[in-house]
């Protein structure tokens, strides 16, 4: 694992990882979007709340990525036992 510095809501963190820097800078940047975001919606939030309310954020977007991972891998499993139904039905 090596030390990347990320910047976080004008804080600097040390994180260790095996990700790249690029990686970890990406990540960084959508926390810092999703902070910016949630300050210029709301006011007077303390930082704590804001970090929870972009930790929920976040943790919705994922579950909804999820979500539709799982519908698609559905999808794909049905069709491809479709074409194959196809296929042995031109086959025999």
């Amino acid at each position: 694992m090596k030390q990347i510095k990320v910047k976080i809501y004008n804080q600097e963190y040390v994180i260790k990882s095996d990700e790249s820097a690029e990686q970890l800078s990406r990540i960084a940047d959508y926390v810092n979007d999703k902070l910016k975001e949630i300050q210029d919606n709301t006011e007077g939030l303390s930082e704590k709340k804001m970090a929870i309310l972009v930790a929920l954020n976040i943790a919705s977007e994922y579950f909804q990525a999820i979500k539709e991972r799982d519908e698609l891998s559905v999808n794909i499993r049905q069709r491809t036992e479709a074409l194959l139904n196809n296929i042995e039905s031109v086959m025999d």
